[in-house]
């Protein structure tokens, strides 16, 4: 940890040069280190810290923006009882009334030999998948995981395709987790329509505005904070390409084509790519439809090139997972598909990382 939180506190001194000379700041975090094994980050260092985090996400596309995230500092929030409620005020504080806002809340850290509660939810909103005995699921199969355990633990559900999962929390290694009921104010859905087909209403879809991912762990100068949800807004393609789309998800497509006429005999007539298309014009049509922000794939594809040329005109290095920075809808006509990028650096910091077990 010391050699992490040294160059953390470089950095940050190095990146904000009106704070000064770094080396009484270091002295204090290593007399902190020595007395009691970790410090603690002042409000500065960490909401710097969150926001560089998203800076160097290789994943992401949309960090033209990372120096607008709201920081949340709940550090000294650590009950279930209280991270829930300020899990849905953070819903409430991005929905904004749809003009999404990029959030994160930070609550406490783990410590030596206290780890922190863990949030077990993949997002704060996500809908239940409910197995059938005939081996199918009715709603969300990446949400069927979840709903298995919310059950066992009392969580009484409906059988809907779009059944927002209550939010698990566990205080620490061998409790059990609680769940707690999203209200109704912290979830806003946008029911999708298509501005040409009258017909694609009765499909019955739906989607909710704040992808907020609660399953990773902030880490800031050999600090981890396990539980720190963090949203940015939708681009398009990740809800009618991949979340509507994709074959162990809502797997939507088919049942487009046959609502289009398409012929679905043969790949060759491309029908899984006309719909595709008809199914991402549906979800941008109702999300602008319904004033929430959204961005299209062309738009946030300008927007990260743009981002890439800021940072070099800083000196630093924009690491990008290509899988993950090009579209899935029309890859090869955004600027983004044809070009290399800064290699992806594991050891980068500070970053969200993978949360690990226990």
């Amino acid at each position: 940890m010391t050699a992490q939180a040294v160059e953390f506190v470089r950095q940050f001194h190095r990146e904000r040069p009106a704070s000064g000379d770094p080396r009484e700041r270091i002295r204090q975090v290593l007399a902190e280190i020595d007395r009691t094994g970790s410090y603690r980050h002042t409000a500065e260092e960490l909401a710097f810290g969150a926001r560089v985090a998203w800076r160097n996400s290789a994943r992401c596309i949309g960090r033209l923006y990372w120096r607008s995230l709201l920081v949340r500092d709940l550090r000294h929030v650590d009950s279930p009882d209280g991270i829930a409620e300020q899990c849905f005020q953070h819903l409430r504080a991005a929905g904004n009334g749809g003009r999404i806002r990029p959030v994160i809340s930070v609550f406490a850290p783990d410590r030596p030999g206290h780890p922190a509660p863990r949030i077990l939810n993949q997002q704060l909103v996500r809908y239940a998948g409910h197995r059938q005995p005939d081996g199918t699921v009715v709603g969300d199969p990446a949400g069927a995981e979840l709903a298995d355990r919310a059950k066992r633990s009392q969580w009484k559900s409906g059988e809907g395709r779009f059944d927002v999962l209550p939010l698990l929390i566990q205080p620490g290694p061998d409790a059990e987790p609680r769940w707690y009921e999203l209200p109704d104010d912290a979830v806003r859905e946008v029911r999708l329509s298509h501005p040409e087909h009258g017909w694609f209403t009765e499909l019955g879809l739906r989607w909710y505005t704040v992808p907020a991912i609660s399953d990773m762990t902030l880490e800031i100068g050999g600090i981890r904070y396990p539980t720190a949800p963090f949203n940015g807004w939708y681009m398009g393609t990740e809800i009618g390409a991949r979340n509507l789309a994709d074959a162990d998800r809502y797997d939507m497509l088919t049942a487009v084509a046959e609502r289009l006429g398409l012929d679905t005999s043969t790949a060759r007539t491309l029908w899984r790519d006309r719909a595709l298309v008809e199914l991402n014009i549906a979800v941008l049509h109702s999300f602008q439809e319904a004033g929430v922000t959204m961005a299209d794939h062309h738009t946030e594809s300008e927007r990260f090139l743009r981002h890439i040329a800021q940072e070099e005109r800083l000196g630093r290095p924009t690491p990008a997972d290509w899988s993950w920075i090009v579209p899935p809808v029309s890859g090869g006509l955004t600027p983004v598909y044809h070009r290399y990028y800064d290699p992806v650096d594991p050891d980068l910091r500070p970053a969200f990382l993978a949360r690990n077990p226990w």
